[in-house]
């Protein structure tokens, strides 16, 4: 007996009627499609016409896919090496496969009929087909990915005829929502004789694109995998699918131009007792595929079945049969519409294990896959259609860059195409926007972000405007200007400096776990402002006390850079590491991470080396760093009056380059590249 889940044929037949099909036959009874009429079909085996009999329908490729439920690539395998199938059988190419998607990615789907029976129609996983489950109220709403019968459709003529037979009472209902696809379907209702009876007739008639499925052995295994019932269902079936391809042999023989392609396959595995489950252990998610032509990209054929989950990830998957199917008959479509999460075997190059993680810092998505065979060419990866990337031969990996313009939760399409074959992947990405938020070049006034989500301009209307330099840090063909910020230029009120404001001030967003402020700075030729109660080269808060609220950077005696940020009642500093020559340019780098409570600082100078050192933050020091909420202040603090409030800490010019923001706490080997590369962020950056 079939399992409880599959008892709905009644329920099903209902929902059958508004399937738009030019030709319905009935289980087992009669109708036909393309003006073909068959009687009505009682059971049994129909009789084979005879060899001579004139082949009906049109020459060229034609292609038939027999979904056998509940048969194993172990029983299957069995069979044939102890000749237990038909001739026809025996002489198949079988090879393992894999099903159920990726454990733990969008792609993971149940091992279980409704989600493999769509992974074959479709080509692709759970995320484009849509069918979770085997639940018949769960199908009705299901808005199925194409399927192979629509590909078909596209690009052959109108007289292009197309067939599912089926035995398995709840897989017609997948094609609800694909009309004109299919000239005739078949709902056997259970009975396999009729599906041997209505495709064989069906092929007698011409069909291009037949998809058969049978369901005896499924319903044997509940018996156990070595009981009598199964192996009888499994030799019945086998002599079954081999009338399938006698009455093929028969037109081939007629039609030498018939160029049938025949694919057999399983929608899952089965568990030790037979039974079908959704835990994705080995048995469940192997499958096979068995063709009659040779297929260059097929791994493992004639091999066992795997015995782990990886050893079974490097061969063919579910998804491999459509897009074969399509290149075969002529239908498949171009890389940047392919949609298929699975490759033509056809291919001389295999694309295996494709898969598409976020990176630690949510700004990109990295994807990776495994190649074999004809590794002589460019790899090409595309997004949602759109070429992104060439990559040299062999390559396996690439991260792409997620640029968007807020948070958010965004989806991809990805495609990788190698040597003929394409394979593509779903992606998503809780996107945080991180990476290089924000970059002033500095080689123009005004000074404008090359992503345009914050603005630098001078603290006041009526303040200095800042002035470009010379910079012989950056060479031609690089940009050779700076800002140089003269807080001896002030307005009526005594307000100078320069002041950054962000969208999204990463101080302050709860989002931003971690930043990053770099930039090139240059004293004037004494250090003349580095003093004993120090000078303020950038801060966001009011730096008459150290222990305000907010974070900055002081220029003190000796040339001394000092990394700050304070409260009421404290402060974490790092002092004593970091120390500039003077009149020269020297990158600084302020790190803070947010969740892991920690600050660090570094110099790289041209003289002194690298230098940095960190501090530990308390939660009260991590709540504070917004400081006044007014930006971040360049050559001055945040109040815009630091230098007059303190007279003792004298006025000069600073010259900036290159500032940049970053959501992310940059490592010091990035922070070394961006130094030793001699080349502005923008030329560096993707």
């Amino acid at each position: 007996m079939r399992p409880t889940s599959f008892t709905h044929a009644a329920p099903l037949a209902r929902w059958l009627l508004p399937l738009a099909i030019s030709a319905a036959l009935a289980a087992c009874g009669g109708g036909g499609g393309g003006g073909v009429a068959f009687p009505p079909i009682t059971g049994g085996n129909p009789t084979p016409p005879p060899a001579s009999t004139p082949n009906e329908g049109k020459s060229g490729p034609k292609a038939l896919i027999v979904e056998i439920d509940g048969l194993t690539h172990a029983a299957l395998r069995e069979a044939i090496a102890q000749k237990k199938v038909p001739a026809a059988l025996q002489s198949l190419q079988l090879a393992p496969a894999w099903t159920g998607g990726t454990d733990g990615a969008l792609s993971e789907q149940p091992t279980t009929d409704g989600p493999g029976w769509a992974t074959l129609l479709t080509g692709t996983w759970v995320p484009r087909h849509a069918v979770r489950a085997d639940t018949v109220d769960q199908r009705i709403d299901v808005k199925l990915a194409p399927s192979v019968f629509a590909f078909a459709k596209q690009k052959k003529d109108a007289n292009y005829l197309t067939a599912s037979v089926t035995a398995n009472t709840l897989y017609p209902n997948l094609l609800l929502a694909e009309t004109g696809t299919l000239d005739t379907a078949v709902d056997c209702a259970g009975a396999d004789a009729c599906v041997t009876a209505n495709t064989t007739r069906l092929i007698g008639a011409g069909y291009d694109l037949l998809v058969a499925q049978y369901s005896a052995p499924a319903a044997a295994a509940t018996n156990g995998l070595r009981s009598d019932a199964y192996q009888r269902a499994v030799s019945d079936t086998a002599t079954a699918v081999g009338q399938l391809l006698t009455r093929i042999a028969q037109r081939t023989a007629n039609d030498a131009k018939e160029d049938w392609l025949v694919i057999l396959t399983t929608g899952h595995g089965l568990d030790a007792f037979g039974g079908v489950t959704s835990l994705k252990d080995i048995d469940n998610k192997t499958v096979f595929i068995a063709s009659n032509k040779t297929l260059p990209a097929l791994p493992a054929v004639g091999a066992a079945s795997p015995a782990d989950d990886n050893a079974l990830r490097q061969s063919a998957a579910a998804t491999d049969i459509a897009p074969t199917v399509l290149r075969h008959l002529g239908a498949l479509p171009a890389t940047a519409a392919y949609n298929f999460n699975g490759q033509a075997l056809q291919a001389t190059t295999a694309v295996q294990q494709l898969a598409a993680r976020t990176s630690a810092d949510r700004s990109s998505i990295e994807l990776s896959w495994t190649l074999a065979g004809d590794l002589g060419g460019p790899v090409q990866v595309l997004r949602d259609g759109q070429p992104i990337a060439t990559l040299p031969a062999g390559a396996t990996r690439y991260t792409d860059p997620v640029k968007a313009a807020a948070d958010g939760l965004y989806a991809f399409q990805y495609t990788v195409a190698a040597g003929g074959a394409s394979v593509s992947i779903s992606a998503q990405i809780a996107y945080v926007k991180v990476g290089l938020l924000n970059l002033f070049p500095l080689d123009a006034l005004p000074a404008l972000d090359v992503n345009g989500t914050a603005t630098l301009a001078p603290m006041a209307a009526d303040a200095d405007g800042g002035s470009l330099v010379a910079d012989d840090n950056f060479q031609p063909p690089y940009r050779v200007q700076a800002l140089r910020v003269d807080s001896r230029i002030k307005n009526a009120s005594g307000m100078a400096g320069y002041k950054l404001l962000q969208t999204r001030d990463v101080t302050s967003a709860p989002a931003v776990t971690a930043f990053t402020f770099g930039f090139w700075l240059r004293t004037d030729a004494t250090c003349s402002q580095g003093v004993s109660n120090g000078a303020s080269v950038i801060a966001n808060k009011n730096y008459d006390s150290g222990n305000n609220a907010g974070l900055a950077l002081g220029l003190f005696s000796n040339c001394e850079l000092r990394f700050n940020t304070g409260t009421g009642s404290g402060r974490g500093e790092i002092s004593g590491k970091h120390f500039l020559s003077a009149g020269r340019w020297a990158y600084v780098a302020m790190v803070v991470d947010k969740a892991g409570k920690n600050m660090n600082g570094y110099v790289f100078d041209p003289v002194k080396g690298t230098q940095t050192g960190s501090v530990a933050l308390s939660s009260a020091l991590v709540a504070a760093l917004g400081g006044l909420g007014k930006g971040l202040a360049l050559n001055e603090d945040a109040t815009g009056l630091y230098y007059q409030r303190w007279s003792a800490s004298p006025r000069g010019a600073m010259d900036f380059n290159d500032f940049a923001i970053w959501n992310r706490a940059l490592t010091a080997e990035e922070l070394t590249a961006i130094y030793t590369s001699g080349q502005p962020l923008s030329a560096l950056a993707p």
